[in-house]
């Protein structure tokens, strides 16, 4: 091989590698920083680009899918109790437009950094914040916290050409004598709640059994009344009957000439006769003597005149 053929067989390679080195390939998801003698020349989209061979340099490639990071710290609240989270950072490049890439390439020396500074400015923020509140009130603030420490990092990040996707706090805890009392603050609590719904169950019961039980006493009380004013009703048509019947009989005795003090003496005889059928006892005491027969036969004849006497005055 002679010296020109050498010399064509160099230019050749030389020719070969500059071709090669003139394109270069961006992955999906990524964008390419080109630099040239190391100062920013453009952004190379995903696919495949040309570069001007030995003069443009791919400085960093930038991937622009969401990242995740967990974070483990503890913070102090106003009453001197310790607080211990673990929260999962999502977050990603704020936009592909050429000033946001050259803040992500140039803002910090690598990804380390980045994420250094990135954990520290999210511990600080939830720090500070917890630092205002009471021990008992952190864990109903886990929504306040996060839109506190979203709101505060929002445009730190932007200047940095980041994106705060999501902030999660998976796990708030405290010390294990907080943990302890908290337990016991709970299940009093409950112990509490139970008491005074069986109080309330007990209050109900004994109302309704109050409200039935004079309800009932009211119906008794109402049936009562109603079957005594049947009797009494029976009783008083009981009587103007028998009145009718005496009259009928005393006026029908009058015009047959008769002594209607036998009416008398005989609904006197069919009481007697009355009790003894239906009493419960084996005497019957009556007074048998002839004063007491007398006084007996005076008072049925006063009874039959004032019958005599209502005759008279309805006839006329």
């Amino acid at each position: 091989m002679g010296p020109t053929q050498i010399i064509l067989f160099i230019l050749i390679f030389f020719a070969v590698v500059i071709l090669v080195s003139s394109f270069v390939t961006i992955q999906q998801g990524t964008v390419g920083v080109v630099t040239i003698f190391g100062k920013y020349r453009r952004v190379l989209a995903p696919g495949l680009n040309f570069k001007i061979p030995l003069i443009e340099q791919i400085y960093n490639r930038i991937s622009i899918q969401n990242r995740s990071v967990e974070l483990e710290f503890q913070a102090v609240t106003v009453d001197q109790a310790n607080v211990y989270f673990k929260a999962m950072l999502l977050y990603s490049v704020l936009d592909q437009q050429e000033e946001t890439i050259k803040n992500v390439a140039f803002k910090f020396v690598d990804d380390r950094n980045l994420m250094q500074a990135l954990i520290r400015t999210v511990e600080g923020s939830i720090r500070a914040f917890v630092a205002t509140k009471k021990q008992a009130d952190v864990l109903i603030l886990r929504r306040d916290i996060v839109e506190h420490v979203k709101e505060q990092l929002d445009n730190i990040l932007e200047s940095w050409g980041y994106h705060l996707q999501d902030l999660q706090l998976n796990d708030i805890t405290f010390d294990e004598v907080i943990m302890r009392s908290m337990s016991q603050v709970v299940a009093s609590n409950n112990l509490k709640a139970a008491a005074e719904n069986e109080g309330q169950a007990l209050l109900i019961t004994k109302t309704k059994g109050a409200e039935a039980e004079g309800n009932a006493i009211k119906i008794a009380a109402e049936a009562e009344r109603q079957a005594a004013q049947l009797r009494g009703q029976g009783i008083a048509l009981f009587r103007q009957e028998v009145a009718k019947g005496m009259t009928v009989a005393a006026k029908e005795m009058q015009q047959a000439d008769m002594d209607t003090s036998v009416i008398l003496f005989t609904m006197w005889t069919e009481a007697i006769k009355h009790f003894s059928e239906n009493s419960k006892g084996n005497v019957i005491f009556l007074d048998g003597s002839a004063d007491g027969m007398q006084r007996t036969m005076k008072e049925m004849m006063s009874l039959n005149q004032l019958n005599l006497d209502t005759l008279e005055k309805r006839g006329k």
